[in-house]
C-alpha cells in the first residue's frame, strides 16, 4: 500500500498504484464513512469517491446504470445485509464456543 510520487515537480499530482487503490476501496467499503476512510489513508475524500465511482461503473458496465438511484439503493441494502450476515456469523462462532463446553 504505497503512494508513488511523480518525479517531475513537487506540486504535481501523486500517482497511486493499483494495490493502494484496491486497499483504499476495501477500507472504504468496510467503513461507515468514506470520508473517515480517506482521512485514515491521508488522501482526499473526492479522490476516494472517484475511485468508488470508477469501480461501480466497471462492475455494472455503464455510467447510466451506476448513477441510477435504484441501483445505488440496492447496492447500499446489499452492503448492509452483507455486514449484518458477517456479524451474525461471528456471533454464531462465539456462541458455538459456549455450547461446546
Amino acid at each position: 500500500m504505497t503512494a508513488k510520487k511523480s518525479g517531475a515537480s513537487p506540486d504535481k499530482q501523486r500517482k497511486y498504484d493499483e494495490a493502494f487503490k484496491a486497499e483504499a476501496l476495501r477500507l472504504a467499503s468496510e467503513s461507515r464513512s468514506t470520508q473517515a476512510a480517506a482521512r485514515q489513508l491521508g488522501i482526499s475524500p473526492k479522490l476516494l469517491y472517484r475511485w468508488q465511482q470508477a469501480q461501480l461503473v466497471a462492475e455494472v458496465g455503464s455510467v447510466e446504470v451506476a448513477g441510477d438511484p435504484e441501483v445505488r439503493a440496492l447496492r447500499a441494502a446489499n452492503k448492509r445485509l452483507t455486514q449484518e450476515l458477517d456479524r451474525l456469523k461471528k456471533a454464531l462462532v462465539i456462541f458455538g464456543q459456549f455450547g461446546a463446553s
